[in-house]
């Protein structure tokens, strides 16, 4: 029933010119007729849920049926989020200040939620970046790709008072301590703080971390994807970058344009701390399975800025980032669940 609601959603709501669109870009790419691959778009979407983006961001066009079955798509990553995850809890992952309560052992750096903290509260907190790195941070509660953020510097402001009624006015009701990444994470792009993104499962009382990427920045203060940002895979075993590096855009980039830094066999410091947080968050809420945590390595160890109870799933999957056999990494979840 689950698979028959989502098809029919998407017959409903489909974006019918993109869907063209798509269809056009990949005879482009591979001389296959447009026609045919619109009907093969349609049966992909009816036999792996998968949509036009999926078809065109995964290239399809080239892989079997045996192949086409191992790829998370949209439909069945979908279906991971509404089988994991309890949506009695969505608050907890849409609102970064719920965020932080729910995991607040587990994090580090001082952070203050402004409709929650009065003047005085927050002078203690602003005094305290002060004498620290000399900045924080302030963001919306529900930015995302790193929209909305402004880098608050102390030394230029006046009257914290005044920062204070300013920046509710603004909406940026969520302040941080600013992080200072730790130096190799660094040299990869020293402008934006280059995160981990580190997907887990939850499932029968056990933490599995099922897929782990990293996230960089390429000249913008973010590191985001949507942002102009880049991403690779990490080696879960040896803690290091294992493939090239991608853009949302396709680009593929052996080293960093701006740095010059190589990725593939680049080590990640903090790894097995970083391993070690993000299985013991995944235990703080188990009615919320399926979450991608975003870890920064900061200059005293692994540090949780974000948590995504509704994790993407194309950069995983990214042709750069798979193995020559193309499989897709369906099967990691497969396994977890036969367990």
């Amino acid at each position: 029933m689950g698979k028959f609601i989502y098809l029919w959603n998407r017959v409903t709501h489909m974006d019918y010119a993109g869907w063209l669109r798509a269809a056009k870009l990949v005879h482009f790419r591979s001389g296959k007729n447009t026609l045919v691959t619109l009907l093969d778009m349609a049966l992909c979407g009816a036999k792996y849920q998968a949509g036009y983006m999926d078809y065109l961001v995964f290239e399809f066009e080239k892989l079997s049926a045996a192949q086409r079955a191992t790829y998370v798509t949209r439909g069945v990553n979908n279906q991971l989020v509404k089988t994991l995850n309890d949506p009695a809890l969505n608050h907890l992952f849409s609102n970064k200040a719920e965020t932080l309560k729910a995991f607040a052992p587990f994090v580090k750096r001082a952070w203050i939620y402004l409709p929650e903290t009065d003047e005085e509260g927050f002078r203690e907190f602003f005094f305290r970046c002060k004498e620290g790195y000399g900045r924080f941070v302030a963001k919306p509660l529900d930015g995302s790709c790193g929209r909305g953020i402004s880098f608050i510097r102390c030394d230029i402001v006046d009257d914290p008072g005044q920062l204070y009624l300013d920046l509710k006015e603004r909406g940026l009701l969520l302040c941080e301590e600013y992080l200072v990444q730790h130096p190799d994470m660094a040299a990869l792009a020293p402008k934006s703080v280059n995160t981990l993104r580190l997907v887990t499962v939850f499932y029968q009382g056990k933490a599995h971390l099922v897929f782990p990427s990293i996230r960089i920045g390429n000249g913008k203060n973010v590191d985001n994807l949507n942002a102009g940002g880049m991403a690779s895979i990490i080696d879960p075993e040896k803690g290091c970058i294992c493939k090239p590096c991608a853009d949302k855009d396709g680009n593929v980039f052996d080293a960093h344009p701006i740095t010059g830094t190589v990725f593939e066999n680049y080590p990640i410091p903090c790894w097995q701390e970083a391993k070690e947080l993000v299985l013991s968050l995944a235990a703080v809420e188990p009615r919320v399975g399926y979450v991608g945590w975003d870890i920064a390595i900061s200059d005293k160890g692994p540090e949780l800025i974000e948590a995504n109870n509704f994790p993407g799933h194309d950069i995983y999957q990214f042709r750069v980032h798979l193995n020559e056999d193309r499989l897709g990494i369906k099967p990691r979840f497969d396994a977890i669940f036969r367990a």
